[in-house]
């Protein structure tokens, strides 16, 4: 079953397992050492010779400032809401404001 692949699509590098990586860089000749390597070795070996450059990952839309900014401004809209004594929008925002956080969290690293 895993000899049978589908013409033009082909899996992501990055997704294939390390026996089929060594699969393909056997057949090519610029790579040595085929058996030896670690996935990521054979991934940066076989990118080199297709001549697929790496593009970097794209962090998190804003800047942790920004998120912040937003989570205070949140808190002070449930603070109010909770002094109005309505329950649903301040679940509301505490769901925001924890959302927020975890998108600050994802920027920050």
């Amino acid at each position: 079953m895993s000899d049978e692949k589908v013409e033009g699509k082909e899996k992501p590098l990055e997704k294939m397992t390390v026996k089929d990586l060594r699969e393909m860089a056997k057949d090519m000749p610029a790579i040595a050492g085929v058996h030896g390597m670690k996935k990521e070795e054979l991934i940066v070996a076989i990118k080199e010779v297709k001549g697929i450059k790496d593009e970097p990952v794209k962090k998190a839309d804003a800047s942790v400032g920004q998120i912040k900014k937003q989570i205070k401004v949140l808190k002070a809209q449930r603070q109010g809401a909770l002094e109005a004594k309505d329950g649903k929008m301040a679940t509301i925002y505490k769901r925001r404001i924890s959302r927020l956080k975890k998108k600050s969290r994802k920027a920050a690293a």
